[in-house]
């Protein structure tokens, strides 16, 4: 028995050792979080104070650069009018749309692709040409094709957003131990069950990873879209912005693309923390 009390006394001390081990190490990253942030928006508050003094004193041509004040001040009449939710609205939709189609079409042909070595070594080709073949080159054959609208602005983000999730999914399934293949063969495992039991467990952070990746892909697709055929949404502005020589429109909508597609990275961030820390508790 007197063996025993002093063991439970330095567990307890290790035990509040390590708590307050780790207690510190939780501060020291809050710390250092909140100085990476600080640092982050006084360059931001910095570069929109030289940018607000730059057209104030004529430093720059305010007719091509504008200033801060006047874009917010755009910003705010189109908020206070309405006018500008119908057209973020409309971006944010086709985004969206190509965003998840992308990544789910993406996936599937991956998997459809490791699934088949003969289709893999048939389609390797097609899909490097395709990768490095200008997307926007495709945006009138899609207008062709689906008509001036919101299928052919999805088809055009598609054209990116899929063939990049496929290329990314694809490479982490070869990339998979293959030690661990060969125990799930030894054992008499088929392809599926390698498939469900080794390749996709390994290859889902890469999979999620690819969420963040594809955000700003399909932002991208979507504005060259909407440059080519759309008479709402973002790019619109932006064009017809060009086409007035109202530059302030053309920077409040550059302006808004950045805050909306910052806030859907940022969701996305958080769905990949939680879908990780899921998989890891599973």
């Amino acid at each position: 028995m007197s063996q025993k009390i002093p063991d439970q006394g330095k567990q307890e001390v290790r035990e509040i050792w390590l708590e307050e081990l780790h207690r510190d190490h939780h501060r020291k990253m809050v710390r250092w979080r909140q100085h990476i942030f600080a640092v982050q928006l006084s360059m931001l508050v910095a570069m929109f104070l030289l940018w607000e003094l730059a057209g104030r004193l004529r430093w720059i041509d305010v007719l091509l650069f504008s200033y801060p004040s006047k874009i917010f001040a755009q910003i705010g009449k189109d908020v206070v009018s309405g006018e500008i939710w119908a057209h973020v609205g409309v971006t944010v939709g086709e985004t969206v749309v190509g965003f998840l189609l992308g990544t789910l079409v993406g996936t599937l042909l991956a998997v459809l692709i490791w699934w088949s070595p003969f289709l893999s070594k048939v389609l390797d080709p097609y899909m490097v040409v395709f990768n490095s073949m200008p997307k926007v080159a495709l945006g009138p054959i899609f207008i062709v094709m689906f008509g001036a609208g919101f299928t052919a602005i999805v088809m055009t983000t598609l054209s990116i957003t899929v063939i990049i999730t496929t290329l990314v999914v694809y490479n982490s399934f070869n990339e998979v131990d293959p030690n661990y293949v060969k125990v799930i063969r030894t054992f008499g495992g088929e392809r599926s069950e390698i498939f469900a039991k080794v390749v996709f467990p390994a290859s889902f952070p890469t999979i999620v990873s690819t969420l963040k990746v594809n955000v700003g892909m399909a932002w991208v697709g979507v504005i060259v879209g909407e440059f080519l055929v759309a008479k709402q949404g973002l790019g619109y502005l932006i064009i017809y912005g060009f086409q007035v020589f109202n530059f302030t429109l053309v920077l409040s909508s550059l302006l808004i693309i950045a805050a909306v597609a910052t806030a859907m990275y940022q969701l996305v961030v958080y769905a990949e923390r939680k879908l990780l820390s899921s998989g890891r508790r599973s």
